[in-house]
């Protein structure tokens, strides 16, 4: 049976050479804020759909984006809502690169759909990019019409080399993607190849956790990292500010 993405060997060669994601892992990354008029980093409306992450290191939130990736929203959302990502491990983790679940099998070599498990097409919009903390669709190989229901984490590490800025540059990059990517990090070179359809808001900490377990060779993790549930809910600041200054409560 043929891997399901590998977000590809390419793309990581990219990524060791490009974002040095090769280096000394740490669970306990510095990111700073970054205020910008790119989707992903303006607060969700109220309503807005969101997916908890319940996980054996802790809780990942992240706002969905069905108007610019219907087609992987209603598959992810879906699935989720029958409990088909209830316990299921990170079959695939590469510090410094992505965080990956959503196979039944643990493998990597499998995925269901929503569509009596056809997959379903890369969904394109310039109002997404692989910033650290996107999520994002997996696909099969170099084929296009292969998505199913495998996610990734975008754990990119928060630095930009001065090299790959320079390419995002001369390959046309809009300069608030570039100023986007250069101050929080991530996979540029993903992008238009993979579904981005959500962005942590909560929990990036919990992403950066995961990044840094041990695995083998392959991006197993040695010891299985679950996702013991998945829930969608809908954003409301109310809640979102009860949780910061439970938040505030504990660290003091």
């Amino acid at each position: 049976m043929r891997k399901i993405i590998s977000l590809t060997a390419l793309s990581l060669a990219l990524c060791l050479a490009l974002s040095g994601c090769a280096g000394k892992k740490t669970a306990n990354l510095h990111r700073e804020s970054y205020e910008s008029s790119e989707l992903q980093f303006t607060t969700p409306q109220d309503g807005a759909p969101i997916a908890i992450f319940d996980t054996s290191l802790g809780e990942i939130r992240a706002v969905l984006y069905p108007d610019q990736a219907p087609m992987a929203v209603d598959n992810f959302t879906g699935l989720a809502q029958q409990g088909y990502y209830d316990g299921l491990p990170f079959h695939r983790v590469i510090y410094g690169f992505v965080a990956q679940s959503g196979d039944d099998t643990g493998t990597g070599l499998s995925g269901a759909s929503i569509w009596h498990n056809n997959p379903y097409p890369v969904e394109r919009t310039d109002s997404l990019h692989h910033y650290s903390g996107a999520l994002g669709m997996a696909r099969s190989g170099d084929e296009e019409n292969t998505c199913l229901s495998q996610y990734y984490f975008v754990q990119s590490l928060p630095e930009m080399d001065k090299d790959l800025k320079k390419s995002l540059e001369e390959s046309g990059f809009r300069q608030e993607v570039i100023d986007a990517y250069e101050a929080v990090g991530g996979l540029p070179y993903l992008d238009n190849e993979y579904t981005v359809f959500g962005q942590v808001y909560r929990g990036m900490d919990v992403v950066d956790a995961i990044g840094a377990v041990d695995t083998d060779e392959d991006g197993k993790p040695l010891e299985d990292v679950i996702v013991n549930s998945v829930t969608i809910s809908t954003y409301s600041a109310q809640e979102e500010s009860q949780l910061d200054s439970a938040a505030s409560s504990a660290a003091q």
